[in-house]
């Protein structure tokens, strides 16, 4: 009989096959380190451009030509104006600035929504966007990404019997457009990846997927159950040596009481015999 032989030869690729894998190498390697330096290198191009337009003089000055003196320069006035603002007199500033920019119409709205906003992400005590969790939407057994940005307060949470979160989902593959839903806390699932990892996902559409902690943290449990359930053996060992020593304490006591007694009773007897 004759056997027929069912491997299949592995043919190599040939020299357009491995430049052309050389490229798609070479772009993966290159492709990220390029974009980072044109997106910071153009980030400082306009930063210095809007700096030398407020300080007269500054491109024709030495500083004016070195990249990157607007940024610091920048950092420097803001941290300057920070400074003032604590004090009295920059507090008075504020309120007077406040007062004049509330009697604009529209200026008011605009100025008033930003201030809340920046105030509400830059707080320390803030939970916004602090925690990622999964919303079943559009519809049942469909599934986006969302940030958690707070507990839904106000005249929604009053005419809500429930309890509600705030949730902004980002869209694909801008994550700074998206829409705000007031969802049950007991209808979000509340993920373990943090906020980069969740922007990574949304903004790769899915390609990029963060690690899965899950499993670790069900690996967790059973280790944290045993070193509790040593302690606890621990503990009961020694609760019980303690008990033995108790008892030995008490044996030896009542041990020399009826030694010392047979003793007296042997020279009550002695005396009575003499």
């Amino acid at each position: 009989m004759t056997q027929i032989d069912n491997t299949h030869n592995v043919s190599k690729p040939g020299l357009f096959g491995r430049i052309r894998a050389w490229f798609f190498t070479g772009l993966l390697v290159t492709a990220p380190v390029l974009l980072t330096v044109y997106i910071t290198w153009a980030a400082i191009e306009l930063i210095d451009s809007q700096v030398s337009k407020l300080l007269p003089g500054f491109e024709t000055s030495i500083l004016g030509n070195v990249p990157g003196i607007g940024l610091v320069i920048g950092a420097v006035l803001i941290t300057l104006i920070g400074a003032i603002a604590a004090g009295f007199l920059g507090r008075y500033i504020i309120r007077l600035g406040e007062a004049i920019l509330n009697k604009m119409p529209v200026v008011r709205s605009i100025y008033g929504a930003i201030k809340q906003i920046l105030e509400t992400v830059i707080s320390t005590q803030s939970d916004a966007f602090r925690e990622v969790v999964l919303v079943e939407y559009p519809r049942k057994k469909l599934w986006v990404i969302g940030f958690v940005t707070g507990n839904t307060k106000g005249e929604v949470a009053g005419r809500i019997p429930s309890s509600m979160v705030n949730v902004f989902v980002p869209t694909t593959p801008n994550p700074t457009s998206g829409f705000l839903l007031f969802c049950p806390r007991e209808d979000v699932i509340f993920l373990k990846m943090t906020v980069e990892e969740a922007v990574k996902l949304v903004v790769s559409g899915g390609i990029v997927t963060p690690p899965d902690r899950s499993q670790s943290a069900t690996s967790a449990p059973p280790v944290a159950a045993k070193n509790s359930a040593a302690k606890k053996s621990a503990v009961k060992k020694m609760d019980a040596k303690k008990a033995v020593s108790k008892k030995i304490a008490t044996k030896k006591p009542a041990a020399k009481k009826t030694v010392a007694k047979k003793s007296a009773i042997k020279t009550i007897q002695a005396r009575k015999k003499s």
